[in-house]
């Protein structure tokens, strides 16, 4: 049994990660600041105890990792709800961060997990897929800025960690990207956009099991988190046609490529598979029909993205 620290608990990737963690008789403290998180997202468990605070308050932060003395800090939280709020982009991404990777050297914690977008190579990668070699290039979003910032920060610290630099995480309460945006534009009978760009979409769930091999010691270092695959974002809008069961199976208009935008933003996993093992990644019908699922039940929160959108009606 082991002691952890979530931090974004209570959000997508962190909530799914404590549950499993919490199945398997681990200790677990969350801490969340409800920006993008939920309080239904984790249920009560006896192990479990939920701090509703930010990561931002150093005395805090130092309080929490001295009592509970983690084993292992699961860094999730991130704010990314607008990308020109730069204020609460560096203050939870690079003060918070900072607080949490200063307090696991201060109190030895014996391992850190990260969590970077693949925005942190740019909106133009000099390579396709992009390999782990790859400059880092944050400049086109606050919120690659941010986590980049605090990724140099963590490898300076001298703690052991693992850096996940993600594919487009989905699924059950994701509430960023083109998935809550296609559920309630079509559940309000507005008209849905793609653009041609393709993604590699992976599962919640997949990378939550992943991360708990990180926390008992597989890995050191960056670490892409990606099916090695892409499918068009025209694809993902299908699949959530066929998993609500659209009358009329309205179509998505197809606008051209913005400014902003990037044709495809594919990460090699080879790294990943030759330290974590074989991946078994879930396939995207039962991953988006898992995610909508879950909208039926709980709403989303808005329609967040760490760009710019470029129109909406």
């Amino acid at each position: 049994m082991k002691k952890i620290l979530v931090t974004g608990g209570l959000g997508q990737i962190g909530s799914h990660v404590a549950e499993m963690l919490l199945e398997r008789g681990d200790t677990v403290w969350v801490i969340d600041n409800l920006a993008t998180g939920r309080k239904e997202h984790l249920a009560e468990h006896p192990n479990l105890k939920i701090i509703i605070d930010t990561i931002a308050d150093k005395a805090l932060v130092e309080k929490l990792v001295s009592e509970l003395q983690p084993d292992a800090i699961v860094h999730t939280a991130a704010s990314y709800k607008d990308p020109d709020d730069w204020y609460n982009d560096t203050l939870t991404n690079c003060v918070g961060g900072s607080n949490m990777v200063d307090a696991a050297k201060k109190f030895g914690v014996g391992r850190f997990i990260y969590f970077q977008t693949a925005l942190c190579y740019g909106l133009k990668p000099q390579q396709q897929p992009i390999r782990l070699d790859h400059p880092r290039n944050p400049g086109g979003s606050s919120y690659a800025i941010s986590k980049t910032t605090n990724e140099l920060y963590l490898e300076l610290s001298g703690v052991d960690y693992v850096t996940f630099r993600l594919a487009n995480v989905v699924g059950p309460r994701n509430v960023a990207g083109p998935l809550p945006i296609f559920y309630q534009r079509l559940k309000d009978g507005k008209q849905c956009f793609v653009t041609e760009a393709r993604r590699d979409f992976v599962f919640v769930k997949d990378l939550a099991r992943t991360v708990v091999k990180a926390v008992d010691g597989t890995g050191h270092g960056a670490y892409h988190f990606s099916s090695g695959k892409d499918v068009a974002i025209q694809e993902l809008y299908d699949a959530v046609v066929e998993a609500l069961d659209v009358p009329g199976k309205p179509k998505a208009e197809v606008k051209a490529l913005g400014p902003d935008d990037v044709y495809s933003i594919l990460l090699d996993p080879s790294r990943t598979f030759e330290d974590f093992g074989k991946i078994e990644f879930t396939p995207l019908q039962e991953t988006v029909s898992a995610a909508m699922a879950y909208y039926q039940e709980h709403g989303t929160l808005g329609e967040y993205t760490h760009l710019r959108l470029q129109e909406k009606k």
